[in-house]
Order: C-alpha cells, then sequence, then structure tokens
C-alpha cells in the first residue's frame, strides 16, 4: 500500500540549477529523484513547497513524495543520506495524510537575504551571502522593510514564470506578507521575511530594491509608488541567488503530526 511521505531537506544550491529537474542539468530534485528510484526501485517526482532558483539554498525545504516501499519511515532518512551527496540533507521524514502535498498544503513561508557588509568576504561565507561593502543607508532600508507588510499584488516584483503556465499554480500575484524587517548581526545585514507565498524572484527582486533605497536612488515613497504600478519595470535589479535562503515552511497539519 503506498504511503504519503513529507521529507524536510536542507541544501546548499550553490552547485545546483536550482530545484526543478530540468534535462542534462544538476538539479536538487532530479538528485532526490535519482536517490530515491536506487533505494526503492521507484520512478518518483518529489514535490518541493516551492522551486527556488539556482545558487538559492534552503535550510528547511518540504517535499511531498508518495512511496509504495516498505521500508519504515525511521529507516527513510538514513539510507537517502548515505545515498545523496554532501550537500543535501534529510533532516527528517514523517508519515502524512494522503491529501497533503507540499506546495498546495502550506500556509507560510519565511526567506532570508544576507549581505555581508565588511570589506573582505570570508571565503567560507562567499556561497552563502551578497558582499556589499559600499556604503549603505542601513537605516533607511530598515524603515522601509515594512511598507511591504499586509495583502499586496506584487506583479512589480515578480519575474516572468514559464512553468506557472505548465502547472495549476494560481495566476493572481496577490500575496500577504506578514512579517518584513532588516536586522544587522555582526558584519552581516540580514533581511528576513514571512508571508503566504512568494513569487518567482519576488524575495530577490524586493532586497534590489531595497537596496536601491540604502544606495539613496530610492525612497520609501518610491517603493509605495513601486507597489501600486504593479509593473516589473518599475522595480530594482534582482539581487544575486547566493544571498537568499529559505528558512522555513509552515503547515496546518504540523498541529496534528
Amino acid at each position: 500500500m503506498a504511503r504519503n511521505f513529507k521529507i524536510t531537506l536542507s541544501y546548499d544550491g550553490h552547485d545546483f540549477a536550482g530545484w526543478q529537474i530540468q534535462p542534462d542539468r544538476n538539479t536538487v530534485q532530479g538528485t532526490l529523484v535519482s536517490a530515491i528510484e536506487q533505494l526503492t526501485g521507484e520512478n518518483t517526482l518529489p514535490q518541493g513547497s516551492g522551486r527556488t532558483d539556482a545558487g538559492v539554498h534552503a535550510l528547511a525545504q518540504v517535499v511531498s513524495v508518495t512511496l509504495a516501499s516498505p521500508i519504515p519511515t525511521a529507516n527513510l532518512r538514513k539510507a537517502l543520506n548515505d545515498l545523496l551527496p554532501r550537500a543535501i540533507r534529510i533532516l527528517s521524514v514523517e508519515d502524512a495524510p494522503p491529501g497533503f502535498h507540499a506546495r498546495k498544503s502550506a500556509i507560510a513561508k519565511t526567506y532570508e537575504y544576507r549581505i555581508y557588509r565588511g570589506e573582505v568576504s570570508p571565503p567560507f561565507l562567499a556561497r552563502y551571502v551578497c558582499h556589499h561593502p559600499f556604503p549603505l543607508d542601513e537605516d533607511g532600508m530598515a524603515e522601509s522593510a515594512g511598507i511591504v507588510v499586509g495583502q499586496h499584488d506584487f506583479t512589480s516584483f515578480a519575474a516572468v514564470d514559464p512553468e506557472s503556465k505548465k502547472e495549476d499554480i494560481a495566476t493572481s500575484n496577490v500575496r500577504t506578507i506578514y512579517f518584513s524587517a532588516w536586522r544587522r548581526s555582526g558584519d552581516e545585514f540580514i533581511y528576513r521575511v514571512r508571508g503566504n507565498g512568494f513569487l518567482h524572484h519576488m524575495v530577490r527582486n524586493l532586497v534590489g530594491t531595497f537596496l536601491m533605497i540604502g544606495k539613496g536612488n530610492l525612497s520609501g515613497n518610491d517603493l509605495r509608488r513601486i507597489l501600486e504600478l504593479r509593473d516589473r519595470s518599475a522595480a530594482a535589479a534582482t539581487a544575486p541567488a547566493s544571498g537568499l535562503v529559505l528558512v522555513s515552511v509552515e503547515y496546518e497539519l504540523e498541529k496534528s503530526l
């Protein structure tokens, strides 16, 4: 009898062409597919909570997959970690209700974007931060972060996502942001944002616009205007992928698991 699993995994996205499986490209989903097939002999397509881009990392990406294998749940994590590269680690495997879907069942996600402000970025941090040692009005960026909290149409911060036309993904660009704030932590300036969902490149496009505020090229009022325009060309360039990490995904089912 087939069982539905909720798998939580962490990965360093630097050497992957993103989450989603692609022909002749090294992806997180494709690597997981290969490991599951090697372990169980089943050809599956694990569904992630979202499609992280090339170079984007995850502390706790969530995946749902249905397997017929009789392997005990407790053994699945260890067996998959033995097969996966060190850049991908399975943190937990749980039995999930039949209707659970990693993306469709999600009620909130949290991302962080890390900017290294020191003059020289340590080599062991380089793939996890965006290095910006130049002057920034950090207070101005922090003050403007709250402008995006609430329900808005984020078209100005959404890249065109061709995959949304192939799947049953809602075409509305309206999302609700519950939390949006910048904070200093040593030499890092970190943006944390929590919402009910995010559009393609949305967090990186927001960060790119916040950086323009920090440089003095835009103001908080400009950010409000950009939101209202619903025009991608009105916002700033997309921030580099290396600084972005998916921190967590939330589900209602967690209350009963």
